[in-house]
């Protein structure tokens, strides 16, 4: 069982980003996928989350901005993050979760954002 998160990188406050969670071991469209993120010193925060039915979720403070999408063909997940700002600097973790079913969590990928 695999999740593997990648795009993170250096970006100036403005910039987007697209981050992709490719999963592999597991019945994906079992799975609802979130993103999570981890900044230093903070707890660890829900960012969006995909159901395999299209439903969404979006923290309230970054509605507008990233925008969550999934391709079952290719067992990945994308966030899509605009307008990023440097209080986005994280440490973006993926994570699959299901009914009665186990929680996997994918190796984080890293967003700085400079001002």
């Amino acid at each position: 069982v695999q999740l593997q998160a990648f795009g993170g990188g250096l970006v100036q406050a403005g910039g987007s980003l697209r981050l992709s969670c490719v999963a592999s071991g597991f019945t994906f469209d079992d799975y609802s996928i979130g993103w999570f993120r981890q900044a230093p010193g903070k707890e660890r925060e829900g960012v969006s989350c995909r159901s395999a039915d299209g439903t969404t979720y979006y923290a309230d403070s970054l509605k507008g901005r990233f925008t969550i999408s999934r391709d079952s063909a290719k067992n990945t997940v994308y966030l899509q993050m605009s307008s990023l700002k440097p209080e986005d600097t994280a440490v973006y973790y993926c994570k699959a979760s299901g009914s009665f079913k186990p929680i996997y969590w994918g190796r984080g990928t890293q967003v700085t954002v400079s001002s």
